[in-house]
């Protein structure tokens, strides 16, 4: 008898788990605001590619539409002549953030790590503020980076002594620079943003 009153009580108390963790998850859904959707076939021309090349590298990638509203970065990553990266970027607009956010990102990844930047309007080169996180072979993942996570990079280098101030942010990047080479793909479904 006294055993059957604990299986009850513990299937009590995890149903109870259940249905909270499901009204967290509504409740953070009706707090997000869609950054991009990619519903669109023009989608991807919104993004613009920016690889090693510019420094004389030979990573290749590109961002394309494909099918049910995704978009898919994907190339080859190369460490030939002091190369390493491959990324895509956003054009400029307003995003109004708040540094108590948190991006949010729909995934089927590689396996590989990848970085997330957001840019601010900076005069310094190569300037951006970064979070990696990491994708699981062929499977959907939701990525969550709180805004407080991302740090001041300067070529790759973090810069000490620079926070990010989230409502100057007007673009998002994906970067690959893994050091590991080989082709890569990344399928994106969207990109939100959830407050508390």
């Amino acid at each position: 008898m006294k055993t059957l009153f604990i299986i009850a009580a513990f299937n009590v108390l995890l149903s109870t788990n259940q249905v909270a963790s499901a009204e967290h998850a509504v409740s953070a859904r009706q707090h997000a605001r869609v950054l991009f959707g990619f519903d669109s076939a023009d989608s991807a021309k919104e993004w613009q590619i920016v690889n090693d090349g510019v420094m004389g590298g030979r990573s290749t990638s590109s961002l394309e539409a494909v099918s049910d509203g995704l978009v898919r970065f994907a190339g080859n990553l190369s460490l030939e002549n002091n190369g390493g990266f491959a990324s895509v970027r956003s054009k400029p607009t307003t995003f109004g953030l708040k540094s108590s956010q948190t991006i949010v990102a729909r995934l089927r990844g590689d396996g590989r790590r990848y970085i997330l930047n957001l840019y601010v309007p900076d005069r310094q080169m190569a300037f951006s503020y970064q979070a990696e996180f990491e994708t699981k072979r062929d499977e959907w993942t939701e990525v969550r980076l709180p805004l407080s996570s991302f740090v001041a990079t300067s070529f790759g280098r973090r810069v000490e002594d620079k926070q990010l101030a989230a409502s100057k942010v007007n673009s998002v990047g994906i970067m690959l620079a893994d050091k590991t080479s080989g082709e890569f793909q990344l399928m994106i479904d969207w990109i939100r943003v959830e407050s508390k």
